[in-house]
């Protein structure tokens, strides 16, 4: 089932942010280190070219995901124009406070001291933009949570001589082109659970934890990965954690749930859910699935 989630607050979101990008100086983008191209709203990336402003594409929870995918990731943002690509994981004060001299190289004509450098936080629900801010200012302004979704409102603050920084609402795009990127942004959480059925959700991550990570399974629960497919690894985790209903079945959503916290959690271990290469082999499926579709449908229609 495909997944789609673009909650009312944040068509809203989007035009605030595009009214005040106009007074900025750097986009720094928060992405999830483990799907990064997945959890870019290409909306932010369609606002700060508008305006020509130079982007800090953060990949954060960096010390979840997979370091040789998160390099890969690195080099592929690095060679495009205005984009400085860097791993960290915001909740490491030191990692976090490399952003403002990280932003400064970005707008050069802003370090003459006669101007503040101002920043503006962006990027989808859940990804660490609110735990970044806090590191930032070095208090709590920003309130940080577990569901997606938890800032709705625009804030900017001052960040020491010469700088302010705006954090802005986690914002989806109204339709999620790729049926593979609504799975990959529900098993992260950064989609909220109304829209999602878990069990769906951790048969799509098991699957790609079987193909790329069987090892963190077998060490996880203690079990076979090569025996096994994707609807066959939740049940092995439910059984091997006791998730049962009432009359001795399994409890499906409830092993489901504990793959997915253990993948969110990094109890698993380093995850990438995506690399250059896989993503740009999946888009090449997607549309030539897409372009015979259309052929076929003209043929009929002839």
């Amino acid at each position: 089932m495909p997944i789609q989630w673009f909650p009312g607050h944040m068509a809203s979101a989007r035009k605030k942010a595009a009214e005040a990008m106009a007074a900025i100086d750097v986009v720094i983008e928060v992405t999830d280190a483990r799907l990064p191209e997945a959890s870019s709203n290409p909306m932010i990336a369609e606002l700060r070219r508008f305006r020509n402003r130079p982007c800090l594409k953060l990949l954060n929870k960096s010390d979840l995901a997979d370091p040789a995918a998160t390099q890969a990731w690195m080099d592929f943002y690095n060679r495009q124009p205005g984009v400085r690509a860097v791993s960290i994981s915001a909740r490491n004060p030191s990692e976090a406070a490399r952003v403002p001299a990280l932003c400064r190289q970005l707008a050069p004509h802003r370090d003459d001291g006669t101007k503040p450098l101002r920043m503006m936080i962006m990027g989808i629900p859940n990804v660490g933009k609110s735990t970044l801010m806090n590191a930032l200012l070095k208090r709590k302004v920003a309130k940080v949570g577990d569901e997606p979704a938890v800032t709705k409102h625009q804030q900017t603050l001052d960040l020491g001589p010469g700088m302010t920084l705006t954090d802005t609402p986690g914002m989806m795009w109204p339709k999620i082109d790729y049926d593979l990127d609504g799975y990959m942004l529900a098993a992260s959480h950064a989609i909220g659970r109304n829209a999602v059925i878990d069990e769906e959700v951790a048969a799509f991550l098991g699957g790609i934890l079987l193909e790329r990570y069987p090892s963190l399974l077998a060490a996880r629960y203690r079990i076979d990965p090569a025996t096994l497919d994707a609807p066959a690894l939740v049940e092995a985790i439910g059984r091997r954690r006791g998730c049962l209903v009432k009359g001795g079945g399994l409890d499906l959503e409830k092993a489901s749930l504990i793959l997915l916290q253990d993948y969110r959690d990094g109890a698993l271990g380093r995850v990438s859910l995506e690399t250059p290469e896989s993503r740009a082999r999946m888009i090449a499926q997607v549309e030539a699935a897409r372009a015979e579709a259309g052929a076929s449908a003209g043929s009929e229609e002839a």
